[in-house]
């Protein structure tokens, strides 16, 4: 049996428990406390200093918080999986510990990820089991659990790598990250501009932004109003969220949907707020934010001045110059929900679209040096006792361009001086049995089609599914808005562009072009359930070409 195959039959018992599991008296007691502790979050708003005695006290212990978790989450830990990648590589809490006082907490994850104690994406997320030499470890994610955390809150993963999951959170998690991010909005200058929240539920960053004082202006969804009712714990997490902001004496505004394909009411809300003299700013999704400053532009709408955080996806140099045409300024956020959220923030002085400062006081980042993992690929630590799930040199199927510089800027004041930047995944994007470079797909889709053809970095999309006998289809969606074009052109300098680099590559778009396996449609690129207009996606036919 293969890694693959054991990972299946795993995964498959685990979504099995997974359906059987009730609500336990521990969780039920934690959502609970979750009542009673919202209030007094509300009340006690962050200021600049203390955050920042939080964050210097917080990178001084990065050593002792992660021997800390290290010994109680892991090896004290009977189900963890990394206690059994750990003593396959022959390093009990002793030597774990010698190694972290020797060599720091950035060195000693590099020389553990050397020795096989890491976790791909596919391992972690348990697709397929972990083989190290001749041990071969069935993972089950519900053992990534942080048992220091009482499940709380629940946000959502994107699900931009197969199915969305719930990750538990704590108020300590949220309050943790909250610090973060107030300081580098400070950094900015926005702690006391207007925010609004535009996610799938976007409860997280709602709360991170209502830490410090000043409550979130709007707080819109991207889920109608079916799919919010469908969601139980959404549905009571909100009404629990604002019941608990008004006892203290907080307004939480109401939710309201707005979907991807019509963003009009959120520029409406920007261009009511730049009017009354005040700062907008946005946090959503880049690809959202693209068709929200399209949509303006159409309308007349000027959003200059306004403010926007993008997460979530590839922030590229194309999708910056749309916002920037409109008037905005965006300022890039990379993180992931499994870690607690917020990685890494916007740098004041970037070397790339992307640049952002890493928040060492939370996690920490190594890069592997090759096989198995790509060259560069990232690999997150879990620093906090609040992390929602242990991670230990996990694979978020990234790779980016780490480097430690002095900007400047007022980030770097913090103290946070190392910079990630060309963050993209190096998982391969497969269709019709080729595999592309990720960075390839985007560049074809966000540059060299609008530029040849009109439209924006949100109007061309990869959609495989299949055709009504069955055989598998690769539809290229053009946004109907772009007007009348040669479907014959399109496809030719896609599969032209797409085949320069090998031969390999220049075979398959010989045997495309005869079989006409891909084929350009006209209609609305996708959104996925969370929003995200993805640059290829894997679907079923009855659902394809859903505008969402």
């Amino acid at each position: 049996m293969t890694a693959t195959e054991l990972g299946e039959r795993c995964a498959a018992g685990h979504r099995s428990k997974a359906r059987r599991r009730l609500p336990s008296l521990h969780e039920l007691a934690g959502a609970l406390a979750t009542v009673c502790g919202l209030p007094g979050y509300f009340r006690h708003p962050l200021t600049a200093p203390e955050a920042r005695s939080v964050v210097a006290q917080r990178r001084a212990q990065r050593e002792e918080n992660l021997l800390r978790l290290a010994r109680v989450a892991v090896y004290a830990n009977p189900t963890s999986p990394y206690r059994a990648l750990l003593r396959n590589a022959g390093c009990e809490y002793g030597d774990f510990e010698a190694l972290v006082r020797r060599e720091g907490v950035d060195e000693a994850l590099g020389i553990l990820v050397r020795n096989g104690v890491y976790l791909t994406v596919d391992e972690f997320k348990g697709r397929v089991a972990a083989v190290r030499g001749s041990a071969t470890l069935c993972i089950d994610p519900e053992a990534m659990r942080n048992p220091l955390v009482t499940p709380r809150l629940w946000a959502r993963t994107g699900g931009s790598r197969g199915r969305p999951r719930r990750v538990p959170l704590d108020l300590t998690c949220v309050r943790d990250r909250a610090v973060n991010m107030f300081l580098a909005l400070d950094a900015m200058g926005g702690a006391r501009w207007n925010t609004a929240i535009w996610g799938t539920t976007g409860l997280i960053p709602l709360l991170w932004y209502s830490s410090w004082g000043v409550p979130v202006s709007r707080w819109y969804s991207k889920m109608d109003s079916r799919a919010l009712a469908e969601d139980r714990r959404l549905r009571w997490s909100a009404r629990v969220l604002r019941m608990s902001a008004r006892l203290a004496g907080v307004r939480i505004p109401p939710l309201e949907h707005v979907p991807v394909s019509s963003p009009l009411p959120i520029a409406a809300w920007i261009t009511d707020t730049l009017a009354a003299g005040r700062t907008p700013h946005l946090w959503g999704a880049p690809s959202s934010v693209v068709r929200l400053c399209e949509a303006a532009h159409a309308a007349g709408l000027n959003l200059v001045g306004s403010r926007f955080t993008v997460t979530g996806e590839p922030v590229t140099a194309t999708r910056l110059a749309v916002i920037r045409a409109a008037g905005g300024e965006a300022m890039p956020d990379y993180g992931s929900t499994d870690s607690g959220g917020t990685i890494a923030y916007a740098c004041r002085a970037p070397e790339a679209a992307d640049d952002v400062h890493v928040f060492d006081d939370l996690n920490a980042i190594v890069q592997a040096h090759g096989s198995p993992l790509p060259r560069s690929a990232l690999l997150v630590s879990s620093l906090l006792p609040s992390s929602p799930l242990i991670l230990l040199n996990v694979s978020m199927g990234d790779r980016a361009t780490m480097v430690s510089r002095r900007c400047g800027c007022p980030m770097d004041s913090i103290g946070w001086s190392m910079h990630l930047h060309t963050v993209r995944s190096f998982e391969k994007l497969t269709a019709g049995g080729v595999t592309f470079e990720d960075t390839d797909v985007i560049r074809v889709l966000e540059e060299v089609l609008p530029r040849r053809f009109g439209g924006g970095p949100a109007d061309f999309q990869l959609i495989e599914d299949a055709a009504g006998d069955g055989s598998p289809r690769l539809r290229l969606l053009v946004h109907p808005a772009i007007g009348p074009l040669d479907a014959d052109a399109v496809v030719e300098t896609f599969l032209d562009t797409i085949s320069r680099h090998r031969e390999a590559d220049r075979r398959m778009s010989e045997q495309w072009r005869a079989s006409g396996y891909l084929r350009v449609e006209r209609a609305v690129p996708h959104v996925s359930e969370a929003g995200k207009i993805l640059h290829l996606v894997g679907m079923p036919a009855a659902t394809a070409g859903d505008s969402g």
